[in-house]
């Protein structure tokens, strides 16, 4: 018998400053009652990449496989992976215009790292009063303030 798996909650963020520009990613991992914190920055990048970024730093994160609730404020994130994924991989990688896919080596991230883990995605509206997603937002704007004030 097999035994069952952990339940995760991840919710994650993304900022830039600047659309490109200067970005970060917040993630919070919470498994019962275990909190883990994560965020990171990229130099130049998009809104929509630390969106992506966020949420695959918080499945990285995991060692096992798990049953995640992974809550964003990304539509691009939540449509992408629920809706959009499978047309695209049909197609070649290429949207509804016939245009190359923007950003798939992360969309190709997200692919490998969800097949090891039962995820659901809930998608929350941005900015208005979700505790955790306000923090994940937090998170990734101070990656952007860090990186300003230290020179990076």
């Amino acid at each position: 018998m097999s035994t069952p798996q952990k339940y995760v909650e991840i919710f994650s963020d993304g900022a830039c400053s600047g659309n490109p520009g200067p970005g970060g990613y917040g993630t919070i991992l919470r498994f019962g009652e275990h909190v883990r914190e994560l965020s990171g920055y990229a130099p130049e990048t998009t809104n929509n990449r630390m969106e992506l970024l966020g949420a695959i730093s918080g499945l990285e994160a995991l060692k096992e496989p798990c049953r995640v609730r992974l809550t964003t404020d990304s539509q691009y994130l939540v449509k992408g992976m629920t809706e959009w994924i499978a047309g695209w991989q049909k197609k070649g990688w290429k949207n509804s215009k016939k245009e190359e896919v923007a950003n798939r080596d992360l969309w190709e991230r997200l692919l490998e790292l969800t097949a090891k883990h039962q995820v659901e995605w809930v998608w929350v509206k941005g900015h208005a009063g979700h505790e955790e997603n306000e923090r994940c937002d937090e998170l990734a704007r101070s990656e952007i303030t860090r990186a300003a004030d230290s020179g990076e």
